[in-house]
């Protein structure tokens, strides 16, 4: 049975399915967030060790998504949809059972490649099942549910780690992963197989891709503690990733059957709609990153009080989804997206006033603002990017467009990283000149607090250790904050200048990829 004889409730059914399966992929990705000081001490992980609990599964989904393009055409959407939930929920029950970091980072480096397929094929999938004006809530659909999962991903984490343990924010996958595992291949074909494709498969393009992704995403996420090229590692992965993505990118635009089909780029509605979904993966991603790390790191919140405060984001979110749904068919779509950009801009830029004694009450409107704000981005960037295309080009396509999502997020968090450390440096550098002891009022907060100790000041000048210990902790804590100011305000300008873009777009003439399609009224 083809997706044009299926009936109008297996279609919904199915693309529901996929949807769930979209949703529990990209929630993992950010489930881990405010969970990660339990996770880290009950696996007696370092602090350097720990982020690989999150891009261990950016990495590997990221080489997984370009490549379900090709996978989707050999082995059909279904199969491939129903092989990747099996994984997901093997791999998922791995991670909850890791006995050491070593353990989890190896099962999260699996579920995520896994799982990563999950994304595209629920794209692709929805937009082959219907047409016209059905066809216009796919993106609709998916984006919501594509930015509210990571965006409740650390509220969800850390209530299960408070109320039950942080085992559990991988144990809940495993019902929904097995209904999927179960259902979908039950309702019937969208798409036939290709087995012929194996026999054309480019393996050197596969290792190219592997290797340069892999290569590229470490040194973005690990050189700021190397000192970057200044380390031998750091600097033969540059190398490394930079001449296999280079031959990668040639080998795909000559191969008569590519893994990656980088042609798509020639359309230039399509390219520049991908230079926006990765932008939004920047933002999406890094600041669902980043203020669950400032609760935990600067306030001292827990995982419960973590998720509660980020929760509105997700709210807010829910809320701008019909109002995009509405306009999306309504106004052009440079105007929605040029809207989302700048309001995005403007909630994160709210949020760069952030200070050492900001709480969730603080960041609610800051992030309502940047919530509302999501749906405006991906929305009308998923209808350019796919509406451009011809259904020959939908698959392959877009897995590419999903792709530059999960890469903007990758890279988000590695510059967050690396940006919040050397930030932290130079304000700790700065603060630290200014705290000299020829400063009559530092000097007398030294001897106050000293007194407060009920310890007798050492000599002439001279503060209790405790005290100068006390100082050393506040300077660090308000060298953290501006860092995090400075992180935050980089991130709105970046948003403000991708609105330069918006006119190079031109607006599909038609819903994407409408032709010989399903209807929800048929």
């Amino acid at each position: 049975m083809m997706s044009g004889r299926l009936s109008e409730r297996r279609k919904i059914l199915l693309f529901s399915l996929m949807a769930l399966g979209l949703f529990m992929s990209l929630l993992d990705v950010q489930i881990v967030a405010s969970s990660m000081g339990k996770i880290q001490a009950s696996l007696a992980a370092a602090p350097d060790e720990i982020s690989w609990v999150q891009t261990a599964y950016l990495m590997s989904g990221i080489v997984m998504i370009p490549l379900s393009g090709w996978l989707s055409r050999l082995l059909s959407t279904r199969w491939l949809f129903t092989l990747s939930a099996v994984g997901f929920t093997v791999s998922s029950m791995a991670c909850g059972f890791a006995w050491n970091i070593e353990a989890m980072v190896a099962a999260r480096a699996i579920q995520g490649f896994v799982g990563g397929a999950m994304v595209p094929v629920a794209f692709a999938a929805g937009f082959t099942l219907f047409q016209g004006r059905s066809q216009a809530l796919v993106p609709a659909i998916l984006g919501v549910l594509g930015t509210l999962a990571p965006t409740i991903g650390p509220t969800l984490g850390g209530w299960l780690t408070e109320t039950l343990s942080w085992h559990w924010i991988f144990f809940i996958n495993l019902v929904p992963g097995g209904l999927i595992s179960i259902a979908v291949p039950l309702l019937g074909r969208i798409d036939e197989p290709d087995p012929s494709l194996l026999r054309r498969c480019d393996v050197i393009g596969l290792v190219l891709l592997a290797v340069s992704l892999g290569s590229l995403e470490y040194v973005f996420e690990e050189g700021y503690r190397w000192n970057w090229f200044e380390d031998e590692t750091i600097r033969s992965l540059a190398w490394a990733g930079t001449i296999s993505g280079v031959f990668f990118v040639w080998r795909s635009l000559v191969h008569p059957n590519p893994l990656v089909d980088l042609r798509a780029l020639g359309n230039r509605t399509f390219a520049v709609a991908c230079v926006f979904n990765f932008v939004s993966g920047f933002g999406i991603f890094a600041s669902i990153y980043i203020l669950p790390l400032f609760l935990g790191r600067v306030r001292g919140f827990n995982a419960q009080q973590i998720g509660d405060a980020v929760f509105v984001a997700g709210l807010a979110m829910v809320a701008s989804t019909p109002i995009s749904a509405f306009l999306l068919r309504r106004i052009d779509l440079r105007l929605m997206i040029a809207f989302g950009l700048a309001l995005f801009a403007l909630g994160i830029g709210l949020m760069s006033a952030i200070t050492s004694e900001w709480t969730g009450a603080e960041l609610f409107w800051p992030q309502v603002i940047r919530g509302f704000s999501v749906m405006f981005c991906v929305v009308p960037a998923t209808n350019m990017a796919l509406g451009s295309l011809p259904l020959a080009q939908l698959k392959m396509a877009s897995a590419l467009f999903s792709t530059t999502r999960n890469l903007g997020g990758a890279i988000g968090i590695a510059c967050v990283n690396t940006w919040l450390n050397d930030r932290t440096n130079f304000h700790w550098l700065r603060l630290c000149e200014n705290l000299t002891g020829g400063r009559p009022l530092l000097g007398a907060w030294l001897d106050t607090l000293s007194g407060h100790m009920e310890r007798v000041v050492p000599g002439p000048g001279l503060a209790d250790p405790r005290a100068l210990a006390t100082l050393s902790s506040l300077t660090r804590r308000e060298a953290a904050t501006m860092a995090y100011a400075d992180v935050l305000w980089l991130m709105a300008v970046l948003f403000f200048g991708t609105l330069i873009l918006v006119p190079l777009v031109r607006v599909p003439q038609r819903p994407a990829a409408s032709e010989g399609q399903g209807s929800l009224s048929e």
